[in-house]
């Protein structure tokens, strides 16, 4: 048995135990109750799961979430605005989302999937290194699609080069 203070009390009967949390207007809490003898501590009980509730929200504050954004394409897509959309996806995974590029085929259009794997493939070579492929383009139904995430390194990270040491002879 442990006190409210977190000091050793010793081997008690559960009666014992009990009486001694009443008159200090606490709880008997089991701690472990595959332990022998099951370890029990004296506390308040309410305060414990408020102080863990409080630890959980303030995890939960520091987690980053990280949500799927969609730019659709069509097959006939113009140079300039097939640059906004490449923009936003630049954006999109330089915030650290990830991004699900999509064409939609309709009619006709089923017969021309290449242009569409054309469009994402350019887009892929575009994005570089900011980015990295999460799944090639394959196509589901009247759909394709990639998949791209953020890369693990920032965009104005540089790599560390090997130094060169200069060399000046003194004539």
């Amino acid at each position: 048995m442990i006190g409210d203070e977190g000091e050793q009390i010793g081997i008690l009967p559960p009666f014992e135990a009990l009486k001694m949390a009443r008159e200090k207007n606490l709880d008997l809490v089991e701690i472990s109750p595959t332990a022998q003898p099951p370890v029990c501590r004296i506390m308040d009980y309410g305060k414990f799961l408020y102080q863990q509730e409080k630890k959980e929200r303030e995890a939960k504050k520091h987690q980053k979430t990280i949500t799927v954004k969609e730019v659709k394409f069509r097959i006939n897509v113009d140079d300039h605005d097939y640059e906004t959309k490449r923009n936003h996806v630049l954006r999109f995974l330089d915030e650290g989302d990830k991004v699900k590029a999509t064409i939609f085929f309709r009619g006709r259009e089923m017969t021309r999937t290449g242009l569409g794997r054309q469009i994402l493939e350019r887009l892929i070579k575009d994005i570089g290194e900011r980015g990295i492929v999460e799944f090639r383009p394959r196509q589901e139904g009247n759909t394709l699609h990639a998949i791209l995430a953020p890369s693990a390194k920032k965009p104005g990270e540089k790599q560390a080069a090997p130094q060169q040491q200069s060399r000046v002879s003194q004539a």
